[in-house]
């Protein structure tokens, strides 16, 4: 090697090192998905950045045994990449090549540890499925695009003054997830098991229901959620209608046509089908929105009154009611208990800051239904004359209708608030677009905590700010 080549080697090293850091984070932040690596890749070259920031401010490198397996083996084929093309190319160009190359590698172990990691995670799953055996408790499944965690923590109450019931906390909704809630939360005595259940592909709720088999099924909704991974919905309702298979009773959202349709073949292989609705009250449960936050319930057309409060969407309230009524809650108390459910986490929960501002958190929303109830919620916050304003990066994971979806949000918003605070760039260009005109007043951030502050210098007592989604700091 000349001098030139030298120093180019030298100096590739510690880059090698500090890149690798922000493709591994990314790795991890993305719960270690095959191809997810290049896909941020992409989004940050895209705008002209080499990629996220190697100490993140929300996510920071966690060396877990995962990822240290996952390093290990990337550092063996980065190193083997390395050789071959120095054969070719001459080692300065070969260190050049495989840094701009480096996602690709990575992308390259998780897909090499994918199977050793399912492979090690395999006893925990055995302990699991034994642990059910022995407690036996009624397992009811929930899955959909969204509403499962609200669902969940709304069953989970209703349930509570009548037997002893357990959930899965969070978000643990995947394979190692569920198995660890199982193992280190499911006791002696517990007569209902709450599992949600999540998927980035065909297969995985399947595999779930092998080992956790539910009684009751739920499917929430269905919606443009992680399109990026399914292309289409069509493959959405597949995936998800495989929680139904072998379930003695299913609850569906019949407001969605493909999960009526899905109802009415369940009906017909025999299985009991237990119909929901947040519109049609001749459903077998149906819990209708009213003014003012309340809400109407019926139960096999019956009218049971109305709940002066609801925690969640109508539609996730309706089936935490359904699979309540099937365990045998007596229904007057299950609509009673409807009104004093619990806000699950960072969806739209409601608080007044010390400064008088109505605070709305849903940060844990990415999907077009939830941010349109998260508008109608700010629609009504705050004092008449107040300023209104909504916090949000945009939704992600919508594949190709994720512009048109974010510009429509933007427009829905110039109806609400007078002032959109975009966060990050990853939706600033759809942001900007759907607001433009409207006389919605734009201000971009970087992230997060400059939006923070800028609230705090701007509203005061009777205004009110919706904070829309989060995204952590891997995303540009």
């Amino acid at each position: 090697m000349n001098s030139f080549e030298i120093i180019v080697v030298v100096l590739g090293i510690p880059a090698t090192v500090a890149t690798a850091a922000r493709w591994l984070r990314v790795a991890q932040r993305e719960h270690y998905l095959p191809g997810s690596v290049t896909r941020f890749a992409l989004r940050w070259w895209r705008i002209g950045q080499l990629g996220p920031p190697i100490r993140g401010r929300s996510s920071k490198l966690a060396w877990t045994r995962r990822l240290k397996t996952l390093a290990g083996v990337w550092v063996c084929m980065h190193v083997a990449l390395v050789v071959i093309l120095a054969a070719s190319l001459g080692p300065a160009v070969a260190v050049v090549v495989v840094l701009i190359l480096l996602p690709l590698v990575v992308d390259g172990a998780l897909a090499f540890t994918a199977p050793i990691e399912r492979r090690l995670a395999t006893p925990y799953v055995n302990r699991a499925r034994q642990r059910l055996e022995q407690v036996a408790p009624t397992i009811v499944a929930i899955t959909g695009s969204y509403g499962k965690t609200s669902t969940k923590v709304v069953l989970a109450h209703l349930l509570a003054g009548t037997t002893q019931v357990f959930a899965t906390p969070a978000s643990f909704n995947n394979r190692a997830g569920l198995a660890r809630a199982i193992n280190e939360g499911l006791t002696p005595g517990t007569s209902v098991f709450v599992a949600e259940m999540g998927t980035y592909g065909k297969g995985e709720i399947a595999d779930l229901c092998a080992w956790c088999p539910p009684s009751i099924a739920v499917i929430t909704a269905i919606g443009p959620v992680h399109l990026e991974r399914f292309g289409d919905e069509g493959a959405i309702v597949e995936a998800k209608s495989e929680i139904l298979d072998g379930a003695l009773v299913c609850v569906l959202n019949v407001d969605d046509a493909r999960l009526a349709i899905l109802g009415d073949s369940k009906t017909r292989a025999g299985q009991r089908v237990v119909r929901v609705s947040a519109s049609d009250q001749n459903a077998d449960v149906a819990v209708v929105s009213a003014d003012q936050g309340r809400a109407r319930v019926w139960i096999g057309g019956d009218d049971m009154g109305e709940v002066d409060r609801l925690s969640s969407a109508p539609s996730n309230a309706a089936c935490a009611l359904a699979v309540a009524l099937e365990l045998g809650v007596p229904p007057r108390d299950a609509v009673r208990r409807l009104a004093t459910a619990p806000v699950a986490a960072h969806r739209l929960e409601a608080a007044t800051s010390d400064s008088g501002v109505v605070v709305l958190d849903d940060t844990f929303n990415s999907n077009p239904a939830g941010a349109r109830r998260g508008l109608a919620t700010l629609r009504a916050a705050g004092a008449a004359n107040g300023t209104k304003v909504v916090v949000t990066p945009g939704m992600i994971e919508l594949g190709e209708r994720a512009r048109a979806e974010n510009e429509a949000f933007a427009r829905e918003t110039a109806k609400v608030a007078q002032v959109l605070l975009i966060v990050g760039r990853t939706n600033s260009g759809a942001l900007e677009a759907g607001g433009r005109g409207t006389g919605l007043e734009l201000v971009t951030v970087p992230n997060r905590e400059a939006a923070v502050a800028w609230v705090r210098g701007h509203l005061g007592h009777g205004d009110a700010v919706l904070y829309e989604n989060d995204l952590p700091d891997h995303y540009p």
